[in-house]
């Protein structure tokens, strides 16, 4: 592990995880790669519950993490990995909020319970982020604007108490290459620096796998209610047969 990001979930952390894989630094693990590796939803939950976590294990193959759920338990990675740098990912406190309310809290509750029933890789994701972000992190009260941005604040506060100077980055995705390249000690990149899932486009693939999941519970439903309606035809058949 080279890389700890202890940065929140909505602070360009997508981007940095591109970034830190276009630099050599890679693979990231990101909330992401809990979706494609189901096994790991259960690991994250263990963790939540203070209980221990084999952090290599858990962590094969990848080079860096950013994003929830790691960033939940940055003191345990900063610590299982003393000579990983860390880098906290921050921006302007209200827009944080405002993204992250429009965005992965609108697809929390109901709505994300009923996506895993209709979509595989979505199983386990409602219990993960309850445990890890919405009640882990912000105690059931993220609705609360001004609680949420007091455990935003407080978080960025120690971790640019807890952590060295000369081991820490507080990077903005709107910097760019320069400090996070400085950081790392690698060159700066001939290409532009990736700025992906940004809230318009996160809001789209909101909106995107709502359309989707309406209609596959529309067509669902509308088998049910076929299969149901034929089943009392036959049935009906099957007594006037008898009368006969």
């Amino acid at each position: 592990m080279k890389v700890v990001g202890a940065g929140f979930g909505r602070t360009g952390t997508l981007s940095l995880k591109e970034a830190l894989e276009q630099l050599g630094v890679g693979p990231c693990y990101h909330m992401t790669e809990v979706m494609a590796t189901p096994r790991h939803k259960q690991v994250w939950r263990q963790a939540a519950a203070g209980l221990p976590v084999d952090w290599d294990e858990l962590f094969a193959g990848y080079r860096s993490t950013v994003d929830w759920p790691g960033a939940r338990f940055w003191r345990e990675l900063v610590r299982a990995y003393p000579d990983a740098k860390v880098i906290l990912s921050v921006r302007d406190p209200d827009r944080w909020y405002e993204s992250v309310r429009e965005t992965i809290y609108g697809m929390s509750g109901a709505f994300a319970a009923f996506a895993g029933l209709l979509y595989p890789p979505a199983r386990g994701m409602h219990a993960l982020t309850g445990d890890v972000i919405w009640h882990g992190t912000f105690f059931g009260r993220f609705a609360d604007k001004e609680y949420a941005l007091g455990v935003y604040r407080r978080h960025n506060d120690e971790v640019r108490a807890e952590v060295p100077s000369d081991r820490l980055l507080v990077f903005e995705v709107r910097e760019g290459w320069e400090p996070l390249c400085a950081f790392l000690g690698v060159p700066v990149p001939d290409v532009p620096f990736p700025h992906v899932n940004d809230r318009e486009s996160m809001n789209e693939r909101v909106r995107g796998v709502k359309r989707g999941l309406v209609a596959v519970g529309a067509g669902a439903l509308a088998l049910t209610v076929g299969a149901m309606l034929l089943g009392r035809r036959v049935s009906g058949r099957g007594r006037r047969s008898g009368r006969r």
